[in-house]
């Protein structure tokens, strides 16, 4: 729980207009907890009219049939895994357990009482939520669309009916987050699309007084208190996203016209704040940066199909973000591992083993068109024939496209430096979006390098949010990334899990990066003023180089982090560090690959992996797993540190 401290620190990220925001929202609060609002009167004989056009089911590949329903009978069997919980219960789940502590969540307490923040009383309130999500009735919906098999809609009509019997209208712990009602709302708008045809669908849906209260209740939430101030960030798209879907979708209650277009002038304006000129989202996170963008293209094209008219300026933005997500990507088709990331999705109707990031590139290329510097996009999956379908027009786009790859993207602060197979970031953007940077991280100038797709410099990742602060700090500190620590202090000062008080400013002084010959990068920040941190960065061939300097005040203790991929095995010779690791498998052969890295002798050198106390080497390859890999930190007095890793 987050003790006063906490909430001073927060009140005083938020202007004068927040607080009176959030003191309305409160009111708000306390009413409903004495008189629920009441839904309007059911419409006699609603229809669904937002069905998917006839031969769009036949456009899907059998390649993204197989792979659907590989998941979809696993779901059937009752077995998922939840952020590296592997659940067996899921047949008929029990939507408030966690099934990593044991612990339930109350259902029968007042929404906003639920204190969702205290793993010792709820668990780990992201393993009750993500279920709830109902991404997983999607899979089984879009299964049943391409098999005709009902076992797969009954599933998925049992688990409504019993989600909606056992979470009332603001009861429980599934009412208190914006994001999840609008992440619902997506995921049911798209399974009564894909139950279309099946002879219950009706009953489910239309038909149904339960669903009636829970839809009408979702989206009066959702218009009522929707995220602003400090929080308006990948929140309130979510919640935009899903309340201009449902109202398009299932708009027939009297407020539904009001809904959509206040959802889609939302919207529009919400994913203008949020994103670059560049196309990157602002909060620097690269999963956020998919999660909005999945949101904001279903958003879209769920309107466009209604006959919703969406502004240019929205679809300008989520063209944007597709060309600067395939301006980032390594070969692999990879983003950063920049900022937080749990494993958010906004809209799935693919099998586990489709490749998350190549099915949005080849979305963003059925509807936008590609760019001749585009890689080719080897994606087969099931969503991108099925929203492309929905749209009415090609989308327009009023400004100009980049005409070559951009390896800059100055306002975001990210660089890209491209070398055959060596892919390298670094960071020297702004400390995170708005003035909490909930998602933020302390890594001002770290860098990540890949060989061919395979981590080599890793960025550790972000483990965990709630229940675990020691683990919390370890993965958003600056000695959890590849960057220079002084003092034993983080660049930028935190004030709680999702909250910084203190933001170092960062300055890229020096980029090159030509077509041929070596590229380089220079930066600052001031996170340890008046000491200032410099990096400079080059890329030649197959040689990296990186230099540290401090300028000003040196301050005697320095530690120097270099965090390897969990791939890579190493051998610590002084302050020589040979490095080997499997690539990518061709056909059945994985080739052998080395490298060895070539650290600053004024340092002094030592590995660690898998260290418990204090938390270091280890790598969280998505939300809720980590697992050991080796860091190297060498220790000493900051000057002019000189870093060369060699490919072999």
């Amino acid at each position: 729980m987050m003790g006063p401290g906490w909430y001073l620190r927060r009140l005083s990220r938020m202007g004068p207009a927040e607080v009176v925001g959030r003191a309305r929202h409160a009111v708000v609060q306390r009413q409903w907890r004495t008189a629920l609002p009441t839904p309007p009167d059911w419409p006699s004989h609603p229809r669904f009219t937002a069905a998917l056009p006839s031969g769009a089911l036949d456009k899907v590949s059998g390649e993204a049939v197989k792979r659907l329903l590989a998941t979809a009978d696993e779901l059937m069997a009752g077995r998922a895994e939840y952020f590296g919980v592997v659940r067996s219960d899921l047949e008929s789940p029990d939507w408030c357990l966690d099934p990593k502590t044991g612990r339930r969540a109350p259902s029968n307490v007042y929404a906003f009482d639920v204190p969702y923040r205290s793993e010792d009383t709820v668990g780990d309130i992201k393993q009750i939520w993500e279920p709830s999500r109902h991404q997983h009735l999607t899979v089984l919906a879009a299964a049943y669309a391409l098999t005709g098999n009902s076992d797969y809609a009954s599933r998925v009509a049992a688990h409504l009916r019993s989600w909606w019997a056992e979470n009332p209208p603001l009861q429980g712990p599934h009412w208190v987050s914006g994001i999840e009602l609008g992440i619902r709302l997506l995921s049911w708008v798209w399974t009564r699309r894909l139950l279309d045809g099946w002879p219950g669908a009706g009953e489910l849906f239309e038909d149904n007084p339960d669903f009636q209260l829970q839809l009408w209740h979702h989206q009066n939430w959702l218009s009522t208190l929707r995220s602003h101030g400090s929080s308006a960030n990948n929140h309130v798209i979510a919640e935009d996203a899903g309340l201009l879907a449902a109202a398009c979708a299932f708009g027939w209650f009297p407020e539904s016209p009001r809904w959509r277009t206040e959802a889609m002038r939302s919207l529009d304006v919400q994913l203008a704040r949020n994103t670059f000129a560049s196309g990157l989202n602002a909060e620097l996170a690269s999963e956020y940066h998919g999660l909005v963008l999945e949101l904001g293209l279903a958003a879209a094209v769920e309107a466009d199909a209604a006959g919703t008219p969406v502004p240019d300026s929205t679809w300008d933005v989520l063209l944007r973000m597709t060309d600067a997500l395939v301006s980032i990507v390594d070969n692999r088709f990879r983003p950063p591992r920049q900022g937080d990331a749990d494993d958010g999705f906004g809209l799935i109707v693919d099998g586990l083993e489709t490749d998350r990031w190549a099915s949005l590139l080849a979305t963003g290329e059925a509807l936008f068109d590609r760019l001749g510097w585009w890689p080719p996009v080897p994606a087969e999956d099931v969503r991108t024939p099925l929203l492309a379908s929905l749209v009415a027009r090609t989308p327009r786009a009023t400004g100009v496209r980049a005409a070559r790859r951009p390896a800059h993207l100055r306002d975001a602060g990210m660089t890209i430096l491209r070398s055959g197979r060596i892919w390298a970031r670094c960071d020297g953007g702004p400390h995170g979006f708005l003035s909490i940077a909930a998602h933020a991280h302390a890594d001002a100038l770290s860098v990540e390098v890949r060989h061919d797709g395979v981590d080599i410099l890793a960025d550790p990742g972000t483990f965990c949010y709630h229940g675990e602060p020691r683990w919390r700090s370890y993965f958003r500190s600056t000695l959890g990334h590849n960057t220079l620590e002084l003092a034993g202090t983080d660049q930028s000062v935190s004030g709680g899990p999702f909250l910084w008080t203190r933001h170092a400013v960062t300055k890229v002084l020096d980029v090159r990066t030509p077509d041929e010959g070596p590229s380089r990068w220079t930066a600052a920040h001031d996170g340890y003023a008046p000491a200032l941190h410099r990096r400079t960065v080059e890329l030649d061939g197959d040689v990296l180089k990186i230099v540290d300097e401090v300028l000003g005040d040196t301050r005697p203790a320095a530690r120097l982090a270099f965090h390897l991929g969990p791939a890579v095995t190493v051998r610590l010779e002084g302050n020589v560090a040979h490095l080997r690791w499997q690539g990518t498998a061709t056909g059945s052969v994985a080739p052998v690959h080395t490298a060895v890295l070539e650290l600053p002798s004024e340092l002094s050198w030592t590995a660690h992996r898998g260290q418990i106390d204090p938390p270091l080497g280890w790598y969280s390859a998505g939300f809720g797993r980590k697992e050991p890999s080796t860091t190297l930190v060498g220790s000493g007095t900051p000057g002019h540190l000189a870093t060369l890793l060699r490919f072999s």
